[in-house]
């Protein structure tokens, strides 16, 4: 079964959200973006969160000592990098699961998987938070499916094709269960089902 994150969670209703569909994973930004949280505030977020929803910091070229604080104090499962960060700079983090972003927008994108060694690879649009995806063709039969998170422009309209072209791991969403850059009950429940009937 296709596992799903939801991203950019920041509000108390967004964490209601969750504990009603379920989805596997909850992303939240610690990185400069109009979804980032600091600390403290995704510590009360997280508090209500079902615990059977795992919990995923995401990062952009963050100092370690930063990232470790904030994963040790939010009890982190994942922590997801999307920035310049090395295999030296991801080795330091041993005791999480981590995902690497990539901007994938040629043949030669997709190449840079060779260059890590991580638990998931996370495939995105090359221009982050455009709420576009990118041209799945890229990565057909090139990618470990099992590796894979899917990202980038996903919607309960695309979700499904995504889906069937890359056997992904599991997919991610976040602008593409909003309304007016807010998460949106109905279209997250949409979208979740829409992954769970497949």
């Amino acid at each position: 079964m296709t596992k799903i994150k939801i991203c950019g969670i920041r509000r108390p209703c967004d964490i209601e959200y969750l504990n009603e569909l379920l989805p596997e994973y909850a992303g939240f930004v610690f990185a400069k973006s109009k979804r980032q949280v600091d600390m403290e505030h995704a510590y009360k977020l997280i508090k209500n969160l079902n615990e059977g929803i795992q919990k995923v910091g995401v990062f952009v070229d963050q100092d370690p000592f930063v990232v470790l604080k904030i994963a040790k104090k939010l009890q982190l499962k994942v922590l997801q990098f999307h920035g310049h960060e090395t295999q030296e700079y991801i080795n330091k983090f041993r005791d999480y699961e981590i995902w690497k972003a990539l901007k994938i927008n040629n043949i030669k994108s997709i190449s840079e998987i060779s260059h890590y060694k991580c638990a998931k690879f996370l495939l995105d649009n090359s221009i982050s938070g455009s709420g576009e995806s990118f041209n799945w063709n890229l990565a057909y039969k090139k990618v470990d499916g099992n590796t894979i998170m899917l990202a980038g422009g996903l919607t309960s309209e695309n979700v499904v094709h995504g889906i069937t072209t890359l056997n992904p791991y599991g997919v991610d969403v976040s602008s593409g269960v909003e309304t007016d850059g807010f998460k949106d009950y109905t279209k997250i429940k949409e979208f979740i089902k829409k992954v769970r009937n497949l």
